[in-house]
């Protein structure tokens, strides 16, 4: 996947006719040709050949007869399926779980015995749901059912579509309980943030001389929304981005005065500001005392 501090977002009204379902097919006339998110759940059907799909910052085969299943503002790309094509279905937290009051952001911290619908969508990067003939066979119908449906809205329509998307995730998770348990029970998606976070980490170590070094590029270089990353910051580390990479900064500046003969305009510039004097007055904010008095402390 291509990094892009632009990654598009789309809500359910640009993507969908209406703002709580939608069902279509997915061909090269309307599909995306690179990675975004969007505000909405989404399920992808592979009717074709095989192809590859990325979510976050995993790639997996995308085989025929195979489900991917997309949780809100996770960023991902699904190539044109060839030969067959594909089909989506997007619909909104509220349809499908109604009960849980907390933000999308915070789905992938709801424990599965009380959301066990988000079991597919949670580990999504870790399996391929891949579906053999009879369960093939049953999708197929549960997709034929919600195309009619969706056409034709009338009283009890929604509750109805919500029964066909829960058998369709019913149908996924009891052919894969096994290996969704096992990930749950090892706590697969605490894991993957932190790898997530890990690829973070590494980012701002290798660009932190970069003064245009941002939220948003780096969330693009590392497969995460800048919600996303922004949310799990404040979760695993309690500080902002800002906070964060600040943070680093000193410690580099620290170490570049003690165990260096540097000028310090030039130490500025390794710790990405452009400009000394904001250096010099945001590191007295840090340690009470200019760079240069710091640094003969020291000695």
């Amino acid at each position: 996947m291509v990094a892009s501090a632009r990654v598009p977002t789309y809500g359910m009204r640009q993507r969908s006719e209406r703002g709580d379902f939608h069902i279509r097919d997915k061909g090269p006339d309307n599909a995306e040709t690179g990675a975004h998110r969007h505000e909405y759940f989404q399920i992808q059907a592979n009717l074709g050949a095989a192809t590859e799909q990325r979510i976050g910052g995993t790639q997996r085969p995308f085989p025929a007869q195979s489900l991917a299943f997309i949780l809100p503002h996770r960023i991902h790309y699904i190539p044109v399926m060839e030969q067959g094509g594909g089909l989506l279905i997007n619909f909104d937290q509220q349809l499908l779980l109604p009960h849980l009051q907390c933000s999308p952001l915070d789905l992938e911290d709801v424990p599965l015995a009380q959301a066990p619908e988000l079991a597919p969508f949670r580990f999504q990067q870790q399996l391929d749901f891949v579906l053999d003939g009879a369960d093939w066979a049953d999708a197929l119908a549960l997709f034929e059912r919600m195309r009619r449906l969706d056409r034709d809205r009338e009283f009890g329509t929604r509750e109805y579509l919500k029964g066909c998307l829960l058998q369709l995730i019913g149908l996924v998770c009891r052919a894969y309980a096994q290996p969704l348990k096992a990930l749950a029970a090892s706590n697969a998606t605490g894991r993957s943030r932190r790898d997530a976070l890990a690829r973070m980490s590494d980012y701002v170590r290798k660009h932190l001389a970069d003064p245009a070094l941002d939220l948003k590029t780096v969330a693009a270089a590392t497969y995460l929304s800048p919600n996303y990353l922004t949310h799990w910051l404040r979760k695993e580390t309690g500080k902002t981005f800002s906070e964060l990479v600040l943070e680093r900064r000193m410690h580099l500046a620290r170490s570049l005065l003690q165990g260096s003969e540097r000028p310090v305009g030039e130490i500025a510039g390794l710790c990405g500001f452009a400009d000394e004097a904001y250096f010099s007055r945001r590191f007295r904010q840090a340690h009470g005392v200019p760079p240069s008095q710091f640094r003969r402390e020291q000695c």
